[in-house]
């Protein structure tokens, strides 16, 4: 995979032009483009129509799916008719409904006669450090072994894969094996804010220790140069991928 390939840019404007023209702007130099929360409730379902119409062919769909199975089920069927590459649920849904939402992506994908979406699942926020996540959320172990453990559960349930912090990715990689598809987010370059994000990693970090794609947002779109700013990733990934 070339190096821009793993590079996911995170549309998170408040509006659909604003994310069209940043799209446009880094279109042939990442790998995809993510509609997350922020830019679906602000500019519609249209927004897919129009990053198709503006060249991106891969879109992931950060929906962060979370409700009982037979929801989350129907949600994805809809989900698969905008034709998107990729999309998410929650882990802490249960395995009943990951396998839902699995079987459903590759029941509505067949019945259209087009490729299935990558069903995604999320592990934990990049947001939550170790202290919210024993005092508040009340889970009696490490954050690497919840990850690890919902990873493996997102596989057994038929995800393709899992979203993850960059500190969880090396232990994912080696309980799910190298056909299992890591996405994650909360990655930094040295030279951008960290923003609200607390387990972090720069792009080559991530990629060493196994991901797949990264997944980032403000060190490319804030800039006055998006595609500028994601060649500038896409090198630091090539010095890591040729062992430089």
């Amino acid at each position: 995979m070339h190096a821009r390939e793993r590079i996911i840019v995170a549309l998170d404007t408040p509006d659909a032009d604003s994310a069209v023209q940043i799209a446009t702007a880094v279109r042939g130099r990442v790998g995809a483009v993510k509609v997350g929360l922020e830019l679906i409730n602000a500019a519609g379902f249209g927004i897919f129509g129009r990053l198709r119409d503006a060249g991106c062919e891969r879109v992931f769909y950060d929906c962060k799916l979370h409700d009982i199975p037979n929801t989350v089920a129907g949600a994805v069927r809809s989900i698969v008719g905008r034709g998107v590459w990729m999309l998410n649920v929650h882990a802490s849904g249960g395995s009943r409904m990951m396998a839902s939402a699995a079987k459903a992506a590759r029941e509505a994908a067949d019945a259209r006669g087009v490729e299935a979406p990558v069903v995604l699942a999320v592990t934990l926020l990049t947001s939550l450090d170790a202290r919210e996540l024993a005092v508040e959320l009340r889970v009696d172990c490490s954050s690497v072994d919840y990850v690890t453990h919902l990873a493996r559960a997102a596989q057994d349930a038929g995800c393709a894969g899992a979203v993850c912090s960059p500190h969880e990715v090396g232990a994912v990689r080696w309980a799910c094996g190298d056909d299992f598809v890591i996405v994650t987010p909360g990655v930094r370059p040295a030279w951008a804010d960290t923003g609200d994000q607390r387990r972090i990693a720069t792009p080559s970090e991530a990629v060493a220790s196994g991901s797949d794609f990264i997944v980032v947002g403000r060190p490319i779109t804030a800039g006055e140069d998006p595609g500028a700013n994601a060649d500038r990733i896409a090198a630091e990934l090539e010095d890591v991928q040729q062992g430089r």
